[in-house]
C-alpha cells in the first residue's frame, strides 16, 4: 500500500513522474511539470486527469488544431490517433494513465 500526494508532488524535472502501478501493461504515473509536452500520438488510448494546476490542452482532429484549458479535477480522455499536447499554465500535478511505453 502507497500514498501519494498529488497536491505537493514534485519532480527533478519538467514530466518527471513517479509510477504508481502498472496493471497489465497499463500504467498509471503521478507527473510534474513547469513546461509544456511535445505533440505527439500515443499508441493506445490515453487518460489525463490534472490533480493540481491548469492544463492548455491542444489536440488535432481532421487536421485542425483545437485547445482547451484543463482546470483541477477535469480529465482529458485522448482517443487512439489523438495529436495532442499539454501546455501548463505554470505548475501542475497530472495523473496519466496510459499502455506501458507509450510517448
Amino acid at each position: 500500500m502507497d500514498i501519494f500526494r498529488g497536491s505537493t508532488f514534485i519532480a527533478d524535472r519538467a514530466w518527471g513522474a513517479v509510477e504508481i502501478a502498472n496493471m497489465d501493461g497499463i500504467t498509471t504515473r503521478l507527473h510534474w511539470t513547469d513546461q509544456p509536452y511535445h505533440w505527439h500520438v500515443n499508441d493506445g488510448e490515453e487518460v489525463f486527469a490534472v490533480l493540481a494546476g491548469r492544463v492548455e490542452m491542444r489536440y488535432r482532429q481532421a487536421g485542425i488544431e483545437h485547445s482547451t484549458v484543463l482546470e483541477t479535477g477535469d480529465v482529458f480522455h485522448a482517443t487512439v490517433g489523438t495529436e495532442h499536447v499539454a501546455h501548463p499554465i505554470g505548475e501542475a500535478r497530472i495523473l496519466v494513465i496510459e499502455r506501458e511505453g507509450s510517448l
